[in-house]
């Protein structure tokens, strides 16, 4: 039993302690981009992010600025490892079942609705009108730094939720951005699209387990997708569906056959001297090998290789690029008063709190879901806080739903004073909540 619960609980410590560090690349970047961005060296950092870069297949040739790749080309890795981790929850993770998964989705859902309505609301008839999925998100990455900040006096079972509530919030930006930020449609490429992914469902049906063949796919899908309208990177979404999630050996089955292996290792006919070079012995090895790739599904060994990668490099990247705002060019009055600007701040820091707090405590009057075991009421409170720390996915869907840079700094603007004002916000509650629980856990022993 021990060692089950260690293969179910580790993986959730490795994304914990990647995602901390990847929490302070990016709020590293995320300060940078706001210096340089305001600083003589302003010119220099818009211009470079503007430099052309033109890759070309044959006779098919893509032109676009390093930021238009950062956005539309390394931020389709980002968008698969969210898939991959969808789908693991889904299967099973913290998604799995309603029993697990029914309040962490219902709280996700009110975090998304409520806050898209203020918006809505502010900006109907306005400019801004199409920004409405841009206070929808919550940045897991900055969320989970947080409380990481805390320290071990947070419950695992607090982690767990916000974790499981972050990736439903992802699943349902990954819907929005498919369905209502979608340019004119290519049908040629779109059918192009859909042909590459009836190839990786089958790739997946005949349990081809080796990651070449869908690499060489998925390439070929995000260039379809790239030319068919729909935005890029759901080509990393969509790929992450296919990859294989099940195991070829059962772990009794993965233990015999390593044992046979350990067991019949031939001696070795040469005197080792720094290296393996008998090669009955390397053979061996490579069963092994073989067994271990068997017992592991390709799903977890790209989401291990993949998941550092984003979390500690392209996210980072990302903000870097995208978190810079001047705030010569417009005054800062006049953009604090921006209906998109005032939209964004109610919904992460009102609307976040309404939604999750609210539907989750009506899910669970209604009897529509339970609360997780070591989860109460004021840690739910204070996880809906922590939420409104929209960051990177709100800044991925600005860039979506407005071309004017006014319109575009004016959204910026919004999501940095909400972010930051939610993390605040979010660790004084969750500090009080858990110094409060631990002083009446303190008085309960003693009066014992």
């Amino acid at each position: 039993m021990a060692i089950l619960n260690n293969r179910l609980i580790e993986p959730f410590f490795r994304f914990i302690r990647t995602q901390n560090t990847g929490s302070k690349l990016l709020l590293l970047a995320t300060v940078t981009a706001l210096v340089l961005a305001n600083s003589p060296l302003q010119d220099l950092y818009y211009n470079f992010w503007s430099i052309p870069i033109t890759i070309s297949f044959g006779n098919m040739i893509l032109e676009g600025s390093l930021h238009h790749w950062i956005n539309d080309g390394l931020m389709v890795i980002f968008f698969l490892v969210i898939g991959l981790e969808i789908k693991r929850e889904v299967l099973v993770g913290e998604l799995a079942g309603w029993q697990k998964g029914g309040l962490p989705l219902i709280a996700a859902l009110g975090g998304m609705v409520v806050p898209a309505l203020i918006y809505s609301v502010i900006n109907a008839g306005g400019t801004g009108v199409k920004g409405w999925g841009i206070p929808m998100a919550t940045d897991i990455a900055f969320a989970l730094g947080c409380l990481m900040l805390l320290g071990n006096r947070v419950p695992i079972s607090l982690k767990i939720f916000l974790l499981a509530m972050a990736i439903v919030d992802d699943l349902g930006a990954i819907i929005v951005i498919a369905l209502f930020y979608t340019a004119e449609l290519n049908m040629m490429f779109l059918l192009l699209a859909l042909a590459v992914l009836l190839g990786l469902i089958a790739l997946n049906a005949f349990k081809v387990r080796t990651l070449a063949p869908y690499v060489i796919l998925g390439l070929l899908l995000w260039l379809a997708v790239e030319q068919s309208g729909v935005h890029a990177t759901l080509a990393g979404v969509l790929l992450a569906m296919t990859i294989p999630a099940r195991a070829v050996y059962k772990p009794e089955e993965f233990v015999a056959e390593a044992q046979n292996i350990i067991m019949n290792f031939p001696e070795e006919n040469e005197e080792f001297n720094l290296m393996c070079r008998d090669e009955n012995q390397r053979n061996a090895l490579k069963c092994i090998e073989e067994a271990v790739g068997k017992a592991d599904t390709l799903l977890q060994r790209l989401e291990d290789k993949l998941h550092p990668v984003s979390a500690i490099f392209i996210i980072p990247l990302f903000a870097l690029a995208n978190a810079g705002v001047n705030f010569g060019q417009n005054s800062l009055q006049q953009m604090l008063g921006s209906p998109i600007t005032v939209g964004i701040v109610l919904g992460l820091l009102v609307g976040k709190q309404l939604g999750i707090f609210g539907f989750s405590y009506l899910a669970v009057r209604l009897g529509l879901a339970n609360v997780p075991k070591g989860v109460n009421w004021k840690g739910v409170y204070g996880l809906s806080c922590l939420a409104g720390i929209g960051f990177t996915m709100s800044l991925f869907i600005t860039n979506l739903s407005f071309a004017s840079p006014e319109l575009i700094q004016q959204a910026k603007v919004g999501i940095l004073m909400a972010s930051f004002t939610a993390a605040i916000i979010g660790l004084i509650v969750m500090s009080t909540i858990i110094k409060k629980q631990h002083t009446e856990n303190h008085l309960e022993r003693n009066s014992q």
